[in-house]
């Protein structure tokens, strides 16, 4: 089966299940599960895709990602998908990897995961098929789960920011951590919604405290410039690592509705993170931070946090999910 560029079902099942690939490669190579033994195979093949090159941590060797690419033959042209898909696994709970994988883990909640070995061999491999890509005008998806869809996210704004062909990229986000408190599990509505408002205005007051008359004109502002990128966030309301996006965008529609709009786009630009980082003259912004996005929540109750935070959800053939397109403005 080829992805139908008009069914968002489609998209997200192979997306999905094209990460899930670079999951099952990586239990073979542990296992030592070779030739017909492999598992890996079906995961790419059962939707006419090639699987190009594996994506190896230099430090523990564990494959982490993998280039995919579609084949065409046979398929008529005006229904080709994109050519090249990269993908990215998240952690790994196993002895030879778990490790290496807390490692970055932490380093993406400290904001640092540029700096990793593991993502700066990923951007090399993605900058050279976007470059491809974009000769060819053939589209790309980055596609990633938990700590590889940060992965996929921090690629996805290099490619915009040195204006790769980002036209051509579409990102396929799995349970994308948000490095914030996960606010949106809080029972209490009022409560809630008191927090994020509190918030927005402290974040808007320390913004023109800290930068005020040196802040970079519009035209040169990394958020604003990322707006016109829209990657597609997936994730499940109880999921403690990316539920937090539902609060963020839902907050940014409350606090338009209400009348505080300017508020709350001076304030969704900014974390205390990037804030304080701006004082020490470090550029810091916070990965999580996204001015669009398709925003995708799974609606089915799962039974607990793993089910919540795992992959397999996003391929379910009775998904029940609400879609909705997040712009900022």
């Amino acid at each position: 089966m080829a992805p139908d560029r008009t069914n968002g079902h489609h998209r997200r099942s192979i997306a999905a299940s094209l990460v899930q690939g670079v999951y099952v490669v990586e239990r073979d190579r542990q296992k030592n599960r070779q030739g017909p033994q492999a598992n890996a195979p079906p995961w790419w093949e059962s939707f006419n895709f090639l699987l190009k090159h594996l994506l190896i941590d230099d430090v523990d060797q564990s494959i982490f990602g993998a280039i995919y690419e579609f084949n065409s033959s046979g398929i008529p042209q005006q229904n080709v998908p994109p050519r090249y898909v990269i993908a990215f696994r998240g952690t790994l709970n196993t002895p030879a990897s778990i490790s290496r994988d807390l490692k970055l883990d932490f380093l993406c909640i400290c904001n640092r995961l540029h700096v990793s070995s593991r993502f700066q061999l990923a951007m090399k491999y993605v900058e050279n098929i976007a470059a491809t890509a974009k000769a060819d005008g053939s589209n790309i998806w980055l596609a990633g789960h938990s700590l590889g869809s940060a992965m996929a996210l921090l690629a996805g704004k290099n490619l915009v920011m040195t204006k790769m062909g980002c036209n051509l990229v579409e990102a396929y986000l799995f349970n994308p951590p948000f490095l914030s408190a996960p606010i949106e599990l809080l029972k209490n509505p009022v409560l809630k919604n008191g927090i994020r408002f509190t918030s927005s205005v402290v974040n808007a007051a320390l913004t023109m405290a800290i930068k005020g008359r040196h802040r970079k004109p519009e035209k040169d502002d990394l958020f604003t410039a990322l707006s016109g990128w829209t990657p597609y966030l997936f994730v499940h309301p109880t999921d403690l690592f990316c539920s937090e996006y539902k609060g963020y965008f839902e907050h940014r529609k409350k606090m338009e509705e209400i009348g505080a709009g300017n508020i709350e786009r001076l304030s969704t630009q900014n974390s205390i993170v990037c804030l304080f980082s701006t004082v020490f003259r470090k550029n810091s912004q916070p990965l999580h931070l996204l001015p669009s996005a398709y925003l995708t929540i799974n609606l089915t109750p799962l039974p607990d946090f793993r089910s919540a935070h795992g992959v397999e959800q996003w391929w379910d053939p009775n998904f029940n999910g609400q879609v909705e397109l997040h712009e900022f403005k």
